[in-house]
């Protein structure tokens, strides 16, 4: 290799906020980021004008070429790749398959950052998944990426522990910082030769499948324990709902009521200060939002839009 072991030539992949601390660690690393590849600017907002990606603002910011290929399965796109010579290929949440021709590019292959403790929770929503299953814990993995999904060989890893308090936003937060504090480390000892690569047990596997936004749609018929982690795994985004007096209304905090036992069907409300039966258990709504406004807390909403005891969440 031409270059020295602490500085590398590198290309990097990816697009929303988690992918963000990643390039800017390897930036203050003295890396030679080449290129940063990331999502097309898509409409967004209330005006729905095209919006880039948070990385391709941050990468403009600091004068790096940015690419918003369409596809990554064409000649020109292998070529263009060639003619950098990089080193090595950072990929974190960027959004497209890496053909296997892509993957072969780079001298010491495609290095993904990976929100999750592989082989479980493979896939597009790990962070989520992880609370929403109420594991214990969650990490990041830096794997060698291959043809197959998050199967690659794992080259770093770094655990954290998953509370009762872990929504999806807080837990995205740490687990970017985590992945920005181990990617410059992991690739210099690769390329330095120190780390040999741990090989995924595909039996342990667990898939992550992508969120959209009926999975916060909630189903009264769950446990309260069930529904009070999805409100706090899908916080921000897509955001925990239900339907009440025909109107959608996200619900943006809820605790589980062990003091409270109920004989009722699923989804009515028990209380004036926003109790619902559940499948198993009650579930207290603490802070909600109706369209068009702004979230709040339940006693402010109670003000306004008096909680009636009987009706039905659906």
């Amino acid at each position: 290799m031409n270059n020295k072991p602490s500085q590398l030539r590198l290309g990097y992949m990816g697009s929303p906020d988690f992918s963000v601390p990643a390039l800017a660690s390897l930036i203050n690393a003295n890396h030679n980021i080449c290129v940063v590849y990331t999502q097309p600017p898509r409409p967004g907002g209330r005006g729905k004008n095209l919006q880039k990606t948070p990385v391709h603002n941050f990468a403009e910011e600091h004068g790096i070429l940015v690419r918003t290929p369409g596809s990554l399965k064409t000649q020109e796109s292998e070529e263009m790749l060639l003619a950098l010579d990089l080193d090595a290929l950072v990929v974190a949440a960027y959004g497209l398959i890496l053909p296997q021709k892509i993957l072969q590019i780079p001298k010491l292959g495609c290095l993904n950052i990976h929100a999750s403790i592989l082989p479980r929770w493979r896939g597009a929503a790990p962070i989520q998944r992880a609370i929403m299953a109420g594991d214990g814990e969650s990490g990041v993995c830096i794997m060698l990426m291959e043809k197959g999904l998050d199967t690659g060989p794992i080259l770093k890893s770094e655990t954290i522990i998953l509370d009762d308090d872990t929504t999806g936003a807080s837990l995205h937060d740490s687990l970017a910082s985590i992945g920005a504090k181990l990617i410059s480390p992991t690739l210099i000892d690769f390329a330095d030769g120190k780390i040999e690569p741990t090989y995924q047990n595909d039996r342990n596997a667990v898939y992550a499948k992508k969120l959209s936004k009926e999975d916060g749609h909630l189903v009264w018929s769950k446990s309260a324990e069930e529904l009070e982690r999805i409100v706090r795994a899908l916080n921000p985004w897509p955001g925990a709902w239900c339907l009440m007096n025909g109107e959608r209304i996200k619900i943006h905090e809820a605790s589980v009521l062990n003091t409270l036992q109920h004989t009722q069907d699923p989804g009515k409300i028990l209380t004036g200060d926003f109790s619902v039966a559940c499948g198993i258990g009650v579930l207290k709504i603490t802070a909600i939002q109706q369209p068009g406004k702004s979230a709040m807390g339940v006693s402010d909403f109670i003000r306004g839009n008096p909680i009636q005891i009987g009706s039905t969440l659906l």
